[in-house]
């Protein structure tokens, strides 16, 4: 871990991080997006990179889904697996919409989180 940070640190991530905050703060205040929470959500931007978490299958169909029709009565069931939930009992099939239902509001949050800093106005 340390030989990743002095590489990191040789490299000019930091700086690079940093001139990209400087970028993303002038952004928020045209917008008038709280700059505290732009930092706060930058900061666990960065911790991802660093840690080199990349977003799940799950949460770019939810994304993609949100992008071209918005939110959606039957969200629950256009990300339904439909071959695997005619496999499954009636008990299997409502833990796996409980499931699925916390899923896709962590997904949901995510979104809304990604769309305030990153996506609105620069569509």
């Amino acid at each position: 871990m340390a030989r990743e940070a002095k590489a990191r640190m040789k490299k000019g991530f930091w700086e690079a991080c940093e001139e990209q905050l400087e970028a993303e703060r002038s952004h928020a205040k045209a917008q008038g997006i709280n700059e505290g929470k732009l930092e706060r959500y930058f900061q666990e931007k960065v911790e991802a990179s660093i840690k080199g978490e990349s977003p799940d299958a799950f949460y770019l169909k939810v994304k993609e889904m949100l992008l071209s029709e918005g939110e959606v009565s039957d969200a629950i069931g256009r990300l339904t697996d439909k071959a695997y939930y005619a496999t499954l009992s009636y008990a299997e099939r409502q833990r796996y919409n409980l499931e699925l239902s916390e899923k896709y509001l962590r997904a949901l949050e995510r979104f809304k989180r990604e769309y305030e800093f990153e996506l609105k106005g620069r569509t």
